[in-house]
């Protein structure tokens, strides 16, 4: 029963502090600032992304990962990930497609479906053969290359698919992780050990990678062509900023839990981290953001990835004893 209720609690905070965001991030761009449809729903998809890397790194070093309140955080994270994936894909067919079209969505829901039903199992298939091949293997280095080009694989798929390659790569994580949970997973035993050394042999991976990632958006920013001086750039990122914030946290004051451990709950769920800035870069490199846009949703990202974890940890000193 109580699983069920973190269960039912990370579904009400995951779909708030989706909804709640595209809601206010579209309304902000189409009805203050006088934006299209389409950059209007792209800055509200932008405002739906929550970092799960960025919340399991705060909740662990605080200790907090398997309270009650950081269950309910890793769930609603997930989720809010797949969505936002899901929602990604729409944005990506409308770019390329010139425009919003149902016939378009229809037909990038039916792919998106299809390939999250199926992709996952067929990933996880796959990491039983990686797994039986390393147990007798004695190539150094196996694990962490035939893992690159599993997911690899997966990106390629979906672009054949019609999807962004992100959706791939994020169905092959989600197979390999210690949370698979999407269809027919429950079926597929997830060995924990197995996942622990794909993860710790991935970590000289991700740090080789993960700088040049965020290099590579710095220098895709110019910022020489934005007008610091002009009141729309100030006014945009203050108002999303406060957008960003709002919808996260109203998520998690729904539920019924301390008040304490609702606050706690919604600022894990504020920082945008990676998943923000690869919705903000989909946006720049298909034209449909400007470089102002870009800039200030580049602010915002920054903002709610770096404040959260110095309030939390601040939260947790004062009112840690309530919870």
């Amino acid at each position: 029963k109580r699983l069920v209720r973190t269960g039912v609690k990370s579904f009400v905070v995951a779909i708030a502090g989706f909804v709640l965001p595209l809601i206010f991030g579209f309304a902000l761009g189409y009805w203050v600032f006088d934006l299209s449809v389409l950059v209007s729903l792209f800055i509200g998809g932008t405002l739906t992304a929550t970092s799960i890397g960025i919340t399991v790194r705060v909740l662990s070093d605080l200790k907090r990962q398997q309270a009650p309140e950081g269950q309910i955080v890793l769930g609603a994270a997930v989720l809010d990930d797949v969505l936002g994936v899901v929602l990604l894909a729409l944005l990506y067919e409308f770019s390329i497609g010139g425009g919003i079209s149902v016939l378009n969505a229809g037909k990038v829901l039916t792919f998106v479906g299809a390939f999250f039903v199926l992709a996952p199992v067929a990933a996880k298939l796959i990491s039983m053969i990686i797994k039986r091949i390393d147990a007798v293997s004695e190539i150094p280095g196996l694990l962490p290359t035939t893992i690159v080009a599993l997911v690899l694989f997966f990106a390629w798929l979906a672009h054949a698919l019609g999807a962004p390659e992100l959706l791939g790569g994020f169905a092959a994580g989600l197979a390999l992780s210690r949370r698979f949970f999407l269809p027919l997973g429950i079926a597929l035993r997830t060995d924990e050990s197995f996942a622990h050394r794909i993860e710790e042999q991935m970590k000289p991976i991700v740090h080789l990678f993960t700088p040049i990632f965020f290099v590579f958006v710095g220098l895709s920013l110019n910022l020489r062509e934005i007008d610091w001086g002009s009141p729309f750039i100030w006014g945009f990122s203050l108002s999303l900023l406060i957008a960003a914030i709002i919808g996260k946290l109203v998520g998690a004051l729904l539920i019924k839990e301390p008040w304490t451990a609702r606050w706690v709950i919604g600022m894990a769920m504020i920082p945008r981290g990676e998943v923000g800035l690869i919705f903000s870069e989909l946006g720049r490199i298909s034209d449909i953001f400007s470089n102002e846009i870009y800039a200030g949703m580049v602010i915002v990202i920054a903002l709610t990835t770096l404040m959260p974890p110095f309030v939390l940890k601040w939260f947790y000193g004062r009112y840690g004893n309530r919870m």
